[in-house]
């Protein structure tokens, strides 16, 4: 059974198509990573998910179950932290988490849930007025957290948090996925994405351009390599030598520093021909470096450069 499963969705504000067709498969048990830069309906997206917004077309299926139909059952069964939610300023933390305990008819200790996202007591008894940006979001995963939920919905889940508190929600994410959670991660921070998901569906314009994992997804651009080569010089005739290499795709002049460089894009091209071709065009190298595509490579490739679905 599929954790979450979207099938042919759409949604209409009015003449804007925020979400055009959109299919995609979240299984049970898996950290999914959702992506698409902004207006791209990954907010809409999940807004429907949680059936706060009724799709124009199309269906949506929740832990198996109709996510219009059974939206309260399902709620009873997922935990969410959503993006740009506010804490009530006059309730303590722990007000908050003893709240959430209470709907979910759970017996959590908020105690220990306050703890394990890195908020002490005397946090927890200061009213949520006074907490910082990242304390929030803190205490926000903390509710999300509650009765142990079977899905967790995290959108922008390290919107204000340190580098410390963004890598402490990447080691709970870990955690819940290791108990059995399937984990539903929409960030605009790559790097996050990249350090925690199983696979990555990335959206534009509404619809699914990229979905594999993080590897597939590097293959699939530019072969998911790069070479960066520092020269003494460049000449045309050094750039034509190598771009003339077997697999060489795109060969890039730079100037870093004090010195020029070659930014040699290849599929399954050799190393060793790109540098040799390089020397026998009287170009000294004075060093080089490989580097696989980031997510952020990726990323960019599919939102900005590639004008067709490619799922």
């Amino acid at each position: 059974m599929a954790a979450i499963a979207i099938d042919d969705v759409s949604k209409y504000f009015g003449d804007v198509v925020a979400v055009d067709g959109l299919s995609l498969t979240v299984e049970d048990g898996e950290i999914y990573g959702f992506l698409g830069p902004n207006g791209a309906g990954k907010s809409t997206t999940i807004n429907m998910v949680l059936d706060f917004v009724r799709p124009s077309a199309g269906h949506v299926t929740v832990l198996g179950m109709d996510a219009q139909e059974r939206s309260k059952e399902i709620r009873q069964r997922i935990g969410v932290l959503p993006e740009g939610y506010n804490t009530y300023d006059r309730l303590t933390g722990r007000q908050h988490l003893e709240f959430a305990v209470e709907s979910k008819e759970a017996d959590d200790d908020p105690d220990e849930l306050l703890a394990r996202v890195g908020l002490d007591p005397e946090d927890a008894d200061r009213k949520a007025g006074g907490y910082s940006k990242g304390m929030a979001q803190r205490l926000l995963l903390a509710m999300a957290l509650v009765d142990e939920p079977d899905l967790l919905i995290l959108d922008e889940p390290t919107t204000g948090l340190d580098p410390n508190g963004a890598r402490e929600m990447r080691e709970l994410v870990r955690e819940e996925n290791a108990r059995g959670a399937t984990v539903f991660f929409s960030s605009h921070i790559l790097g996050q994405v990249e350090a925690v998901c199983d696979r990555v569906g990335i959206v534009r314009e509404g619809r699914l351009v990229a979905e594999d994992t993080v590897e597939g997804l590097r293959e699939s651009v530019s072969g998911g390599s790069s070479l960066r080569v520092e020269v003494d010089r460049v000449t045309d005739g050094a750039v034509a030598a190598v771009e003339g290499v077997a697999g060489v795709t795109s060969v890039e002049r730079r100037r870093e520093g004090e010195g020029p460089v070659l930014i040699v894009q290849s599929e399954g091209g050799s190393k060793t021909d790109v540098l040799a071709a390089i020397e026998n065009a009287g170009i000294e190298v004075e060093d080089f470096s490989t580097r696989e595509a980031s997510l952020e490579d990726v990323f960019h490739a599919y939102t900005t450069e590639r004008a067709e679905v490619t799922v």
